[in-house]
Order: structure tokens, then sequence, then C-alpha cells
């Protein structure tokens, strides 16, 4: 393992350069990897991140990097790690067909999240579920069918059927979630964190507003611009209700909780401001509130135009996706809030030697300290289970 030491003044530079959020890896000759090889250390002359703690060792690693303490390498957990691309998952398919029942059974959900982790072990293990899941308890009828994804029997468009809308209470309407998450946390040990996740208002909304998923979003275009008063009413609902369940989920044994609203990116910039951020913002300051060691990770696909409002949120750990550069990223969001991802899922169909590349990419421009190594979306259908065995791999035999 090649190592290169850096005087105390070219750390002090460097330390200035990270708090003004710009990139010194051209300044001083510390290369990592682009190729297949092991990693290179770098070791500074000064404290770089927060030591480790005897409690902070106790902690998941997933948590700890997070938080900001030293950690020997990054953590890693996959989007959509359980689920089809596995063969153990397509056998569950084949007996219960009904992706509703399988998300809504504590033992099939249970067994279906363990599914990575028996496999691969990331260092976190993400609760089987869906964004969706809240809305038959806020009197929102849906299905998922399997070829045509979610689908709102009464997609909602005016002031009367947003009344009907009920706040969501987890512990009535999806009492299997808390009793997966506790299995999971026995289960796992601690040896990893245990993940829950929400819907954000505005993606939610977007669903049941649309009735299903969308190529233009023309609907709930036309009510946020036509009639803003009713879309705001449902947002509120969602983001009350979305407080809750993350409360609800940390309670039951989530140790992060990951918001996704996937359709903001939708929205303009100035209609992010309105519609989607005020309710982030709200669910992320009221969590805190009660749950101030919860770690947030809010994740928005095409959020590259977005990043600095995003940041506005509160939220302790931005999830990329791959069109961002990750340094571009990191520079753009600051230096006190982590970042997750953000490898492409298409390169898991890449060579294994591809692969390593492109994960020591994202590691290097990453930077050492307060980043998940994740992908920047799901992983695909069809990807091979092998490569995803290779990432896990190549992610784990890292070192800073």
């Amino acid at each position: 393992m090649g190592k290169c030491k850096l005087s105390f003044y070219q750390t002090l530079f460097i330390s200035n350069m990270l708090c003004l959020n710009t990139p010194f890896t051209s300044f001083f000759p510390c290369p990592f990897p682009t190729k297949s090889t092991a990693p290179i250390s770098c070791t500074l002359q000064g404290t770089v991140a927060e030591p480790k703690s005897t409690a902070a060792a106790a902690e998941p690693l997933l948590l700890n990097a997070v938080r900001g303490v030293d950690v020997e390498r990054p953590p890693v957990w996959l989007m959509r790690q359980a689920g089809r691309y596995m063969k153990s998952y397509q056998t569950i398919c084949e007996k219960y067909p009904s992706f509703r029942e399988r998300s809504e059974n504590v033992d099939l959900v249970v067994e279906i999240s363990l599914q990575p982790w028996h496999v691969f072990k990331p260092d976190g293990v993400i609760l089987f579920s869906d964004i969706l899941t809240p809305l038959s308890g806020m009197n929102i009828p849906f299905d998922i069918v399997k070829g045509k994804g979610p689908i709102i029997f009464d997609p909602i468009h005016t002031a009367a059927q947003v009344d009907q809308v009920r706040e969501f209470i987890p512990e009535e309407s999806v009492p299997y979630v808390g009793e997966a998450l506790k299995i999971l946390r026995k289960e796992v040990d601690n040896k990893a964190a245990v993940l829950g996740f929400v819907g954000a208002p505005f993606t939610l909304a977007s669903y049941v507003v649309e009735g299903g998923s969308s190529k233009n979003f023309s609907k709930i275009k036309k009510l946020a611009f036509s009639e803003s008063k009713i879309l705001h009413s449902l947002l509120q609902k969602f983001a009350t209700s979305m407080t809750r369940y993350i409360q609800y989920q940390a309670d039951n044994g989530a140790q992060a909780v990951q918001i996704f609203d996937s359709w903001a990116t939708e929205l303009s910039p100035v209609d992010f401001e309105e519609f989607s951020l005020p309710y982030l913002k709200q669910i992320i300051d009221t969590v805190k509130k009660s749950h101030p060691k919860l770690p947030l990770i809010l994740y928005a696909s095409g959020s590259g135009g977005l990043l600095e409002r995003i940041a506005l949120t509160g939220v302790d750990v931005v999830s990329l996706d791959w069109t961002v550069d990750m340094a571009d990223g990191r520079r753009r969001l600051g230096p006190n809030i982590a970042v997750q991802g953000n490898v492409d899922p298409g390169v898991l169909f890449g060579s294994k030697e591809f692969i390593t590349d492109r994960i020591n990419d994202t590691v290097r421009k990453a930077g050492r300290g307060k980043h998940i190594l994740n992908l920047g979306h799901g992983i695909k259908v069809g990807t091979p289970e092998e490569n995803v065995a290779h990432f896990f791999e190549v992610a784990k035999s890292i070192r800073y």
C-alpha cells in the first residue's frame, strides 16, 4: 500500500480548501487509483475527521461515516439491493406473485430484506417496501401491477377528494412495517445499519394525481398552476403523514431513513421552492426535534439543477444520481452534508475491471469521510448477480 505524507502547512492549506469547498487534488500529488489497483492511502499531519470513540466503534459503519467520525472506508449499500436481479427473489415472486403481498407480510418483508445481507453483507440493510405503502391507510386505494406499475384507482383532482384523504397512522395501518424493522434489527445485530424509507410529499402527490406513473406530469402541473390551494392541501397531508411515518420507523428500529423525492426534479427551481422544498424542510425539521440523532437521506433523481436548494432542506445526506459529477456535487453541497452514490447502475453490466475503475473514481472524487458508496439509482432488472457481488467485494476492500 503506497502512502504520501503531507506537511503541516500542506495539511492546513487543504483544510482551508475544504472549508471553502475548493477542490485540492491538483495542488498536491497524492493520487487515488484510476485502474484496478489497491487504493493508496494519504496520511495527513493533523485532525481531518472526528476521532472514533468507544461508543462510535460500536455503531454501524454507515452511521459513523454520516456523522463525520473517522472511518477506514466508505460504507456501501445499493438501492434496490433486494429485488428482481436476485434468483432468490425471483423464486419468492413465483410463489407470491403479488407485490403487495410480498411487501405487506412480515415474514416475507424480513426474508426479502435479508436476502442481500446474507449474500453480500452490505453496510446498510433497507426495509423491503414501497413508497406507496401508506396510501391505503390514507384512504387512497391503489395497487402495484406487474408490467404496469402503480395504479391509483381514484386519482385526486378536487378539494372534496383531498378532504377524504386521512392522515396516516402507521401503528394502525402498517403494523407489519414496525414488526419487520424490529426483527431486522435483531437479525443484523448492529453489524450494519437498518434503513427505513418514505416517499416525499410531491412525489406521492404526483402518483395520486396522475393516477400512477407519468411521462410528462401534466395533470399535477395543471393542478399546481391552476388550483394550487388544492395541491398544497394534499401536500400538507402527506408532509404530516410522512413525518409520522419516519418517526414510527425510527421508533421500531430504523437507524436511518431515506426520503425519496423522485419526481420533484420535474419541477423548475422556482416551483421546487413552492411545491417541494417547504414540505421537505417541514418533515426534516420536525423529525430532528423528536429524533435528533436519526440520519435522514434525501434522494431525487436528476437533481443536478437543484443541489443548492436541496441543501436547504437540512437533510444529513444527499444521495446523488449518476448525472452529477461526485466531486462537483460534493463542492456544491458543502462540507457539512454527507453524500451518497453515485455509480451509474448501468456500470454493473460492464466488465469487473470497468466496475472496479468506476468505484475507485467515485470514492476518489467523494474524498475521505461523509460518503456512502451507492449507485445513482436502483439496481436494474437483469443485472448480473455476480457483478453485484463484485461491486460489494471491491467496495469493502477499499481503504482510505
